[in-house]
């Protein structure tokens, strides 16, 4: 992890992002050292089997989180600097987050693998989808197809979303950037590695060393707002 790859100028960068970029804007990580989020088991509010046996506890969750967000919340200098880097390099934010803070913050390109807060989608067909800001419960109906409303989350054992768009972007990108992210959730945990098998250059940007920081030709670990920062300013000096 000595040396900063020389790319040039343009260059297709995949750069997939998690919860560490978004906990500078004041959004909890939600998930402890024990493994709970807020104090309840992922399998009590992030699984199918979750809102089949309690849909209250399971709304509520996402009404709280939602919430949250809606509140004030604004992208912080980790997500700006992504932006200021498009006047450089061809930017593709994958994003683990479920928050909208790169959209707000003006990033061009954006996949939600785990879905979006500030969507609610029926239960009977998942292509029925529909921007929601407000708290959703068991008494909410798709306008499509009149089937009981859901938060649009891709939960445990669901396939997360546009994953054949997701490794067209990779086949096509010249650098792998990770931010925030403890590399433990797949796939998206597995995306470093399949750009070690291209033999594509990675960068990792993170507080703390990743699970797979051994497949990192490159890293910084400090807060997001610094890393990237630190990151922006590498390229702009090695750009060919």
């Amino acid at each position: 992890m000595e040396h900063f790859p020389y790319i040039s100028a343009n260059s297709q960068t995949f750069v997939l992002t998690g919860a560490g970029i978004s906990k500078e804007s004041g959004l909890d990580t939600f998930r402890d050292n024990e493994g709970l989020w807020n104090n309840h088991r992922v399998e009590d509010v992030a699984t199918p089997e979750a809102f089949t046996r309690n849909p209250s506890l399971v709304y509520d969750f996402y009404n709280n989180r939602r919430r949250e967000l809606n509140n004030g919340t604004k992208p912080n200098k980790a997500h700006l600097t992504l932006v200021e880097l498009e006047k450089t390099l061809k930017i593709n934010i994958i994003t683990q987050n479920i928050d909208n803070l790169h959209e707000i913050a003006g990033s061009s390109s954006i996949i939600y693998i785990h879905g979006e807060l500030n969507k609610a989608r029926g239960t009977k067909n998942d292509t029925h989808i529909h921007y929601w800001t407000n708290d959703l419960d068991e008494t909410h109906q798709c306008s499509d197809c009149g089937s009981q409303m859901r938060p649009h989350i891709c939960w445990f054992g669901e396939m997360p979303f546009q994953m054949d768009e997701i490794h067209q972007k990779a086949e096509q990108s010249d650098l792998f950037v990770s931010i925030g992210t403890s590399g433990e959730v797949y796939p998206a945990a597995g995306f470093v590695s399949m750009f070690k098998e291209m033999n594509k250059p990675t960068v990792e940007l993170n507080l703390e060393p990743s699970r797979n920081q051994d497949q990192f030709d490159f890293a910084i670990h400090k807060p997001a707002t610094v890393a990237v920062e630190e990151f922006k300013n590498l390229i702009l000096k090695n750009i060919k």
